[in-house]
């Protein structure tokens, strides 16, 4: 609900425009690389944030979360709720950049929301909510959580120092990826019995 609410809220910010957006627009320049679409830009560290929400990081690291929990016995309802999260972001996401059709930072249209933000939510938070309840460890679970975190703040930041989006997509998609993962958290509250044969 809450993740809804705030979705809808940036939403009507970047349509209508307003305070919000240009301050929005304003920190982004600030933080923005100097010569953000240059190949030898000052920070390949941005560039490498950026690419933690791309399908070929993200997805893998959620598979190879999937196959562990699977191959550990547990049933394979909370995997298959964040596998389906995880193929809804397109989904989701497509429509609403055709819907909004926000210019980039760099030029372009249809930057809002940001796939990749909500590919990394999605992604690093579905694996986090399947291979929790598999940890009795609290530091360890605490570990995972922070690591999650980590992993998705820094590909939104990533985003914007490299120009490749707007603090306001970004924190749009995150607002979208805590929908899908909310669908994930109820499929995995639901007693994991071990598989049969």
């Amino acid at each position: 609900m809450v993740c809804g609410t705030l979705f809808a809220v940036i939403g009507a910010q970047v349509a209508l425009g307003g305070p919000v957006r240009e301050a929005e627009e304003r920190l982004a320049e600030r933080w923005r690389q100097p010569r953000p679409g240059a190949p030898a830009a000052d920070d390949g560290l941005a560039e490498f944030a950026a690419d933690l929400g791309h399908w070929y990081v993200a997805g893998p690291v959620l598979l190879l979360a999937l196959v562990g929990v699977y191959t550990a016995g547990r049933a394979p309802r909370p995997p298959l709720a964040a596998l389906a999260a995880t193929a809804a972001v397109p989904l989701l996401v497509g429509p609403l950049k055709a819907l909004f059709d926000r210019p980039g930072p760099l030029g372009g249209e249809g930057y809002f929301p940001s796939g990749h933000a909500a590919m990394a939510l999605v992604a690093y938070g579905g694996a986090v909510l399947v291979v929790l309840p598999r940890l009795s460890r609290p530091h360890l679970r605490g570990a995972l959580v922070a690591v999650a975190a980590v992993l998705v703040a820094a590909a939104g930041a990533g985003l914007v120092r490299r120009g490749y989006h707007w603090p306001l997509d970004v924190l749009a998609s995150w607002c979208l990826g805590g929908l899908l993962l909310a669908c994930v958290a109820l499929a995995a509250r639901g007693r994991s019995a071990p598989r049969e044969g």
